[in-house]
């Protein structure tokens, strides 16, 4: 393995740990997020049910309300039927048919309105049951994050302790030089910082390189950076069989 290669080997074994410690750190930046997400959407799913468990003790007050009314209806009306029987002259037979029509009408209207107001009841209550059963789901979930949340932190974290030993190691294996350059590229730029080009695309960007850098690149002589991007960049033909599929 020549010069080059060598070093190219050395770049991509200390890529391989910083995708590691990438990973982790993404997941300790998105763990409180989730978190706080997660928490969001509870707090949206019992505003949701609170609402709907305030509609339906309206209706059923509603139904309540008209019940006794009804009720109410109905012993006048009854009690409307036993007067007229005692009505001594028309005009009063009349006035008390006029009422009791009157009675009737109401009557009619407030069943109609009890047999809507029973339907609204029907569909309210089955809405209620897909909003619990979303804000019991969310509860849960809730609860098993925040419970498992400290563990995988800490998993996370003596993961990523273990990771920095590996780093360090693996960094003293890169000439300084070239280190010094990874470094400089890596504070600056999203990760990752080497990559390869297949077809004269650089992986980084996914945009061509100029024809007269890729001819560089594919002579292996030295490591070159993306013109685009500024990333280091290796031909993958040229790297050894176990990184061209990388």
């Amino acid at each position: 393995m020549n010069h080059y290669l060598k070093q190219i080997e050395l770049l991509r074994s200390l890529q391989k740990v910083d995708d590691e410690i990438h990973t982790i750190r993404k997941e300790l930046e998105a763990a409180p997020q989730e978190l706080e997400d997660l928490r969001r959407r509870f707090t949206e799913a019992s505003g949701q049910r609170e609402r709907q468990l305030d509609k339906m003790n309206h209706l059923h007050d509603q139904d309540k309300r008209l019940g006794t009314e009804i009720e109410d209806d109905s012993a006048r009306l009854k009690k409307s039927k036993g007067k007229l029987m005692g009505v001594g002259n028309t005009r009063e037979y009349h006035a008390m048919v006029r009422e009791m029509d009157s009675l009737e009408r109401l009557h009619r209207n407030r069943e109609e309105e009890k047999s809507a107001l029973a339907e609204e009841l029907e569909r309210q209550t089955s809405l209620l049951a897909e909003i619990e059963a979303g804000y019991i789901s969310l509860e849960k979930e809730l609860g098993e994050y925040e419970a498992g949340l400290q563990s995988r932190m800490q998993t996370a974290e003596t993961n990523l302790a273990s990771l920095m030993l590996k780093r360090n190691e693996a960094a003293r294996q890169v000439p300084p030089p070239v280190f010094a350059r990874y470094e400089f590229i890596r504070e600056r730029l999203e990760h990752p910082v080497i990559v390869p080009v297949a077809n004269g695309v650089c992986s980084g960007c996914n945009i061509s390189i100029p024809p007269q850098n890729y001819i560089e690149l594919q002579k292996a002589s030295q490591i070159l950076s993306c013109p685009n991007c500024q990333r280091l960049m290796f031909w993958i033909e040229a790297s050894p069989a176990e990184t061209k599929g990388i």
